[in-house]
């Protein structure tokens, strides 16, 4: 793992939310085109079991959010576009209890970020394109028993959601 890249708010960087773990990623590129890894079974600090793989589309300025997982991590890289992938910690007695991490990932900063369990996260497309973000989970999604807990996106959490410009 590479060093941590830091986690943004609007007015700079903040403290990383307990558990949080990123990873720059690296295109590899030849005449052909380019491929680029995201996880590895031997990325030790990173890799813990193999739950499933899915992509997420989401329209430009849509905002998919809130949610955590009592036990399953996430580990997101937006592999086209651009999102805002924003984590709030309310685990109670959490050592950062009430802290807000920002993200900006993609085609322009490629990253993974693993989310721990019990952490909510969500993101909103902020390019002109549709995003495309890859989870890479250490559970399989339970059909009959979803590990998803969800609020709405506006006004449940202290966060919002509006472009920051200056």
């Amino acid at each position: 793992m590479t060093k941590d890249p830091e986690a943004y708010t609007a007015t700079g960087t903040v403290t990383r939310i307990e558990g949080v773990k990123t990873k720059s990623l690296r295109l590899i590129a030849d005449e052909r085109g380019w491929l680029m890894e995201i996880l590895r079974s031997d990325d030790t600090e990173l890799f813990t079991k193999f739950g499933q793989v899915y992509v997420s589309a989401t329209y430009p300025g849509v905002v998919k959010a809130w949610h955590y997982h009592k036990k399953q991590i996430d580990s997101f890289a937006c592999v086209a576009g651009m999102v805002k992938l924003v984590l709030i910690d309310t685990r109670s007695g959490s050592a950062t209890e009430g802290t807000v991490n920002e993200f900006f990932i993609g085609s322009k900063n490629p990253m993974l970020v693993q989310v721990p369990a019990l952490v909510y996260h969500g993101w909103k497309c902020i390019g002109t394109e549709p995003s495309l973000v890859a989870n890479i989970t250490n559970e399989a999604y339970q059909y009959s028993e979803p590990d998803e807990y969800r609020v709405e996106p506006h006004g449940t959490l202290p966060y919002d959601w509006s472009r920051v410009d200056g």
